[in-house]
């Protein structure tokens, strides 16, 4: 029932109004109040309403936000002083999508446990209903100026020029909040609109040349780009260039954490991004791929950033949800200290390869690369997929969670010996499945 991302899939399909009242209902067993928001989206205000229907009649009040960015919701379960919220959105998928995204008081998204008590009310679907005189309430409240007024106070004003590609999402809380701070901010597809007409929700460097040509043709020192739901953030220094996610991660974990202290990052992550903190003291703890894994990691004491290369920031002393604004504001109270251009002229830059290879059976295929890789290397990580660690490189073979395929990774510090680990796990695969 749920992914690492919550609920997720086509509307109509996958994902109804019918679902959403039972996941309200699931959680209305152990909540007394619940924040509740939503995208874009128009399949949204029918999942909200739907949602909290079911919330309503186990007696729970709600706190409906409207339509407001994913960390704005997650942060307001806090402020609100709510047991839980839902962020009812499909993030970055195509606008046929919609989904529902669990949060805590924390701002961490519900864990495997807590996703678990749902899912088992939800298939037991024997809630214990109110009568009519206890339902609970539904009141509209803004969170939007509270999350600005936050990351107005979280960096020192940068004095530089901003442009901010909204992805026709509810971002807008970044660009009041660089307004707030005094930066001069142009915007793109600042319209909401779940149609995502101005170009494809996720932000990568295909869907972004308008706002990497912006940048680079005008006078601004930033570029920011959010998804539909702004959990996710991307950014392009003042020369044009679109910062790999694992560039910025590098840049964002080494402002974020001191020497001595530690910083989550998924599997796949680049092993630039080691060698870059390892120089500065700050050691890598590896999580499995998903932003719910990284907050897991990022909840231990020394760790004091968490971040994945897909555009989710996590600083724990802050918030442990994934906060898009948040990191466009530290991105640009960096710019103004330094130029991100420069800034990256420190990292070191390796070849990736990645490969796909179609198989029957995901998992018997995973078990048989895992026994030939355990036979061959010594240094074998099953955190998530099976990663092996080389004297010059690494590769990672995992299972696709959604198609017949093995997902295939293999970097070096050279290309040819990235070509050739990755021919060698192609190989492993290719005999196991």
């Amino acid at each position: 029932m749920f992914g690492t991302s919550g609920i997720r899939g086509p509307v109509g399909d996958e994902v109804t109004a019918g679902l959403a009242l039972r996941v309200g209902r699931a959680l209305g067993v152990e909540t007394d109040r619940v924040v509740v928001g939503r995208d874009a989206r128009e399949s949204g205000e029918v999942l909200v309403d739907a949602l909290a229907s079911g919330l309503r009649e186990l007696g729970t009040d709600v706190v409906d936000l409207g339509v407001a960015a994913t960390p704005t919701v997650a942060r307001a379960v806090g402020w609100k002083g709510a047991d839980a919220g839902v962020a009812v959105t499909a993030s970055h998928n195509p606008p046929a999508d919609n989904g529902l995204k669990l949060w805590q008081p924390s701002g961490q998204a519900y864990d495997a446990a807590g996703r678990g008590r749902i899912a088992e009310r939800f298939e037991a679907d024997d809630p214990d209903l109110r009568p009519w005189d206890h339902l609970g309430d539904r009141t509209a409240v803004d969170a939007t100026d509270r999350h600005v007024d936050a990351l107005a106070a979280a960096v020192e004003p940068p004095e530089l020029s901003v442009a901010v590609d909204l992805g026709n999402g509810a971002g807008r809380v970044t660009a009041e909040a660089l307004l707030e701070l005094g930066c001069d901010v142009e915007t793109l597809n600042a319209q909401p609109d779940g149609r995502f007409p101005g170009r494809p929700s996720e932000p990568t460097a295909e869907h972004c040349t308008a706002l990497a040509a912006l940048v680079a043709d005008g006078d601004h020192d930033l570029g920011i780009a959010h998804d539909g739901d702004a959990d996710r953030t991307r950014a392009v220094a003042a020369d044009g260039t679109f910062l790999s996610g694992d560039a910025t991660l590098a840049l964002l974990a080494a402002e974020a954490a001191d020497p001595g202290e530690r910083v989550a990052v998924p599997v796949d992550t680049s092993l630039a991004v080691e060698d870059h903190l390892e120089s500065r003291d700050v050691a890598v703890t590896r999580t499995p791929v998903g932003d719910v894994h990284v907050a897991a990691a990022a909840t231990e004491p020394d760790v004091a950033f968490g971040g994945e290369p897909s555009g989710a920031w996590i600083w724990p002393d802050v918030t442990l949800c994934p906060d898009g604004p948040l990191a466009a504001v530290r991105l640009a109270a960096m710019a103004a200290a330094e130029p991100l251009a420069s800034r990256l002229k420190a990292l070191p830059s390796y070849p990736t390869r990645r490969a796909n290879v179609e198989v029957d059976d995901r998992r018997a295929t995973m078990a048989a690369v895992e026994k030939r890789v355990r036979e061959r290397y010594d240094d074998v990580g099953t955190l998530d997929g099976v990663r092996v660690e080389t004297a010059d490189g690494w590769f990672l073979v995992r299972a696709s969670g959604t198609q017949p395929l093995v997902r295939l990774t293999a970097e070096a510090r050279d290309a040819d010996r990235a070509e050739t680990l990755l021919a060698e796990t192609r190989e492993l695969v290719e005999k196991a499945r």
